[in-house]
């Protein structure tokens, strides 16, 4: 090997280093716009193919030029995504992102060690940017979530500066009217999700009632492959009557098992050791405003 080829070796192995130290934020991007975990690492995959080809001269920003170039390639993919999530049947539920695995402890398999997840990205956030255009979504993402200047956004999606302005500010509008409204207090937030399992375990409706606000939507997402509701169930009364039947039909040979999803405290729901569904909650003003349950297996997979 001589010393031109030492050099190329070299100039890569830097390039790989610094590559690995950003993509879990790079991850995170594409996650924020796709929505899945699966589909995010295949994006920054590509991107990673793509910088190794590049003519690297001119790049002077390396962690700016792989920022947008994955938001190119989430686009493209979120725009083709959006008539398969059309034809999905139910609701369509984001695939979620578990801290700690099942087991509570980090390995290797663990979303969260390869997601830099930004802490508004909660399974409510997720389902309010479904309803954004890709462009929308995008530009919101990009910059109101992760901070990149709208000259940046602008390389990310085809349009001018001033363009990525008004679209942010369309979609700033859009989320919030609907964008789910957290407790700051992540604590607070905590001991709602565990009074409103000992409620359902309990089957003590009066104490669900008093936890669930009087405008609580759930949602369920089987994928078509396991059975759940198809349409989102609204109010307090009908969503406690929904939770306490559920756990009537499934009696003891189910268990939860609290965890974080997300970024917010949340549940994995098991039967025997098989993790059947993971939930997350919104909460504000000590009560429960959300309830996202993903069921669909091929959603649960990653979730060690």
């Amino acid at each position: 090997m001589n010393g031109d080829d030492l050099d190329d070796l070299r100039e890569l192995e830097e390039l790989a280093a610094e590559f690995h130290a950003i993509r879990p934020r790079l991850v995170g991007v594409a996650y924020g716009l796709l929505g899945t975990v699966d589909e995010a690492e295949d994006v920054v995959q590509e991107a990673w193919l793509r910088l190794v080809r590049a003519d690297r001269a001119d790049i002077r920003d390396v962690t700016g030029w792989l920022v947008v170039t994955v938001s190119r390639l989430a686009l493209d993919v979120l725009r083709s995504a959006r008539v398969r999530r059309e034809e999905y049947v139910g609701p369509w539920l984001p695939e979620p992102v578990v801290t700690g695995g099942v087991t509570g402890g980090v390995t290797g398999d663990d979303p969260a060690e390869r997601v830099t997840l930004a802490e508004s990205m909660s399974l409510a956030m997720l389902v309010v940017l479904e309803s954004l255009s890709p462009a929308e979504r995008t530009v919101f993402v990009l910059h109101d979530v992760f901070g990149l200047p709208f000259a940046e956004v602008g390389k990310a999606v085809g349009r001018t500066p001033a363009a990525c302005r008004q679209l942010a500010a369309r979609a700033r509008r859009h989320v919030s009217a609907r964008a789910p409204r957290f407790d700051v207090d992540a604590a607070e937030h905590r001991r709602v999700v565990e009074a409103f399992t000992a409620a359902t375990a309990g089957r003590d409706m009066d104490a669900l009632l008093a936890l669930l606000d009087p405008a609580v939507v759930l949602r369920s997402d089987g994928g078509g492959v396991v059975r759940a509701v198809r349409r989102p169930v609204f109010g307090a009364a009908k969503v406690a009557r929904f939770l306490l039947g559920v756990a009537e039909r499934f009696g003891d040979g189910h268990h939860v098992r609290p965890s974080t999803v997300n970024g917010w405290p949340g549940l994995l729901r098991f039967h025997g050791n098989e993790l059947v569904g993971v939930t997350g909650l919104a909460t504000a003003g000590g009560r429960i405003t959300e309830i996202d349950i993903v069921m669909n297996p091929e959603k649960l997979r990653r979730v060690k």
